[in-house]
């Protein structure tokens, strides 16, 4: 078996090192403008890859992350093990009993949501595939593609929408309720979806039939929900009591995560949902504490989050693939898609027009997720660098006006709200 000699394992370390530090500083200037952290470690990437210091300082970009050596494949190793991490922590923050409280609005929302985009990204990308630049030779080849771009624009961004929710005080508010348990709902559907077109683009190399590989698939998100649910519950307070912890929980979760990876990646679904299920049936449990909950966030999201963030800025030059077209068709589709989807959802489920387009606007924020799936989509073949650049820039754009529309919508209203019930209290007491 080979092993890193002396000269890559100090490349390894010191390309460790150098992203993780220059990731937070970017993150956290950015992070001061109000846009979300994975802004800055992508613009790190971006810098430090080929579109700026590998085309001007080649050199010290190569310094940086040296090419063609035994560390780049360990540090291709490291990011595939942390997106594999942050879907298990995003599954986390799906609260199952959420979904079900919403009840009919979130349902509602959550259904044209997700029928809308997926139909109408499907419908525009079979018939107009040549607006993505992408060059498709046969029907199968433009089915696959076709699901992969509506999917990509019903899947949310769960995290960036709660900490984009939280930031504004709206996280508990009647609105804030029905865009993450429509957005939770959403994920769920639009993951299975996603491991589905990456099993089918698999189907040469795997053994299993496409219908058995999706049996498997739904025996083993039902198995996990239920059973494997209760006996994680049951389990926690055992272990809590005979581990250390929370060390004893951050080796039994993410072990589990792992092992779920391993077998959807076998059953020809990509390992992303076996972890992101194993994610949800730990983050239900009544026995995981927030603070418990909180330290595994903070240790995927600070150290593994962005060193994956930051290596998408090596793997395309992002000017030289920039392309004005592709990314203006993917951009107004995905919002078109989204405000018309949740938007109408929201309305049919009882919301007023205005907190119905801000339910449009608060699941419209793509960020962490989107890109992910675009990065999966481009390392399978299935997307080319040009439409990956555009899907990249439309998480990001998508992910800052989230914030300033739910702001300008429903957010002085809450507060004129809140502010004429006090006044009518003040009233009771004169």
């Amino acid at each position: 078996m080979k092993a890193l000699n002396h000269h890559e394992t100090i490349s390894l370390v010191l390309s460790l090192g150098i992203l993780l530090i220059v990731a937070r500083l970017v993150g956290e200037f950015f992070r001061k403008f109000k846009m979300p952290l994975v802004v800055g470690e992508l613009v790190a990437g971006i810098c430090l890859g080929p579109t700026l210091l590998g085309k001007y300082f080649p050199e010290v970009s190569s310094f940086v992350l040296e090419k063609q050596s035994n560390s780049t494949i360990a540090f291709s190793g490291i990011t595939s093990i942390s997106v594999i991490m942050l879907l298990f922590v995003a599954g986390m923050e799906v609260d199952l009993s959420l979904i079900r409280q919403q009840g009919k609005t979130a349902l509602k929302t959550s259904l044209l949501g997700l029928v809308i985009p997926l139909g109408l990204g499907f419908l525009v990308a079979f018939n107009y595939h040549h607006l993505f630049g992408e060059s498709i030779n046969t029907s199968t080849q433009l089915t696959i593609f076709s699901l992969f771009v509506g999917t990509a624009m019903a899947v949310s961004a769960l995290p960036v929408i709660a900490r984009t929710l939280m930031d504004l005080g709206l996280f508990r508010t009647k609105v804030g309720m029905i865009i993450i348990a429509a957005a939770m709902f959403d994920d769920i559907i639009g993951w299975l979806l996603f491991s589905v077109i990456l099993g089918m683009l698999k189907t040469s190399t795997v053994s299993h039939g496409f219908v058995y590989t999706l049996g498997l698939t739904i025996a083993y998100a039902v198995a996990m929900l239920t059973v494997g649910r209760i006996v994680i519950n049951k389990s926690l307070p055992w272990a809590q009591k005979n581990f250390s912890w929370p060390g004893g929980f951050l080796s039994i979760s993410l072990g589990l995560a792992f092992l779920g990876a391993a077998f959807t990646e076998y059953i020809g679904i990509h390992a992303i949902f076996g972890a992101f299920i194993v994610g949800i049936a730990f983050g239900d449990s009544v026995h995981l504490t927030e603070k418990t909950r909180e330290i595994v966030n903070q240790f995927v999201t600070n150290i593994f989050a962005p060193l994956f963030f930051v290596a998408i800025g090596f793997k395309v030059d992002f000017f030289a693939n920039f392309d004005w077209q592709v990314t203006t068709v993917v951009l107004v589709l995905a919002i078109v898609c989204k405000l018309l989807g949740a938007g109408l959802g929201a309305l049919w489920g009882g919301l007023s027009k205005k907190e119905s387009l801000a339910v449009g606007f608060g699941m419209n924020a793509r960020g962490a997720m989107e890109i992910i799936l675009a990065l999966l989509a481009l390392q399978a073949g299935l997307i080319s660098e040009k439409l990956f650049v555009a899907i990249v820039i439309m998480a990001v754009v998508t992910s800052i006006m989230a914030g300033p529309a739910l702001q300008f919508l429903i957010k002085r209203k809450m507060e004129q709200d809140i502010e004429q019930k006090d006044k009518e209290q003040e009233g009771l007491f004169v």
